[in-house]
């Protein structure tokens, strides 16, 4: 009976390992994308503007291929979509597959900046007209999904970016969907709220995410079109939205809509690193709290995000003054 079946897809297969299989269907090259072209009115850099989109070096959902390029895949409300961006020159091309397609490409400009103004913003302290001198291309992108940017930043509360990285990589190679286009099952999609809801309870402790963040998970989900509908309210309206589901709040809500919205006065409160980072930047307080880091930032009113995330940039930051936070794996209790 040898040779008389091709042999079924394993999860080593599916799952983004490439292993031939002799007599097999070779697999279908992918159908060509739609394309849009772009030109920005300034310096844009791809890796400034889409580097917080990226949850950690193994993200499924996110790749930046030697070339330049970025690729994303997203869940849309036309459904799933991979997203490849490439700056050539002045010019940006953009080149989209799947039902979220057209979706990804009609948005090319906000997602990298184009509803950004740069300009509105004046350095107030040597070292932030520096990194802005440094950094021209930072632009504040604006995704328009809110879950997407909401779920991880919920698996990133009160633990190493690490065990985080590893929860989102784990649940949404298992539970998303392989995202479109010529990605070689190396990208994968975020499971739609209905699919997050049905995670089971071991599998959210496999994945290392206690009770509480797996709970305001799936209170989130369960309202998800609720939360995406503050994609039309302006950016403290929106938070003030996502922060009525009990587990999120400030810290979560800002991050959120940093990426959603393109929020430039949405500064993180309720960070561990932030305040002494900008406490040391700007005034030498590596012991700053957020009561102090929000007085810091006071003259860069309407435009804090971008004031911290230069901050950032400058690479001014305090020597480390505690060991590393242990990093824990509940999935092995």
């Amino acid at each position: 009976m040898a040779g008389r079946f091709t042999q079924r897809p394993t999860r080593t297969t599916v799952r983004g390992g490439h292993v031939a299989v002799p007599g097999g269907v070779p697999r279908p090259a992918p159908a060509p994308g739609r394309v849009r072209t772009w030109v920005p009115d300034g310096p844009l850099d791809l890796g400034l503007v889409l580097g917080p989109l990226r949850r950690g070096p193994a993200d499924p959902t996110f790749r930046a291929t030697p070339d330049g390029s970025v690729w994303r895949a997203s869940l849309t409300p036309a459904g799933p979509g991979t997203l490849r961006v490439a700056a050539r020159g002045a010019e940006v091309r953009g080149e989209a597959w799947g039902p979220g397609a057209e979706w990804l490409l009609e948005r090319l400009p906000e997602m990298l900046g184009a509803a950004d103004d740069p300009a509105a913003f004046e350095p107030r302290h040597r070292l932030v007209a520096a990194a802005r001198h440094r950094r021209p291309g930072l632009r504040l992108m604006r995704t328009g999904l809110v879950l997407e940017s909401l779920i991880p930043s919920i698996l990133e509360q009160k633990v190493t970016t690490d065990e985080a990285y590893r929860a989102w990589r784990l649940l949404v190679r298992k539970y998303g969907e392989p995202a479109p286009g010529p990605v070689d099952g190396r990208m994968w999609v975020m499971p739609a709220p209905r699919t997050w809801a049905l995670i089971p309870s071991w599998e959210w402790h496999r994945a290392g995410v206690d009770n509480k963040r797996a709970s305001t998970i799936l209170r989130a989900v369960r309202v998800a079109a609720r939360l995406e509908e503050a994609m039309r309210m302006e950016p403290g309206d929106a938070q003030a939205r996502l922060e009525v589901v009990p587990g999120i709040g400030p810290w979560t809500s800002a991050e959120t809509v940093q990426r959603s919205h393109g929020a430039p006065d949405a500064v993180t409160v309720g960070d561990l690193h932030l305040p002494g980072i900008v406490g040391w930047a700007l005034a030498g307080d590596r012991y700053a709290d957020d009561a102090a880091m929000l007085e810091l930032l006071e003259p860069y009113a309407g435009q804090r995000h971008r004031a911290a995330r230069l901050i950032l940039l400058s690479g001014r930051v305090p020597a480390r003054r505690a060991p590393r936070m242990p990093r824990g794996d509940i999935g092995r209790l």
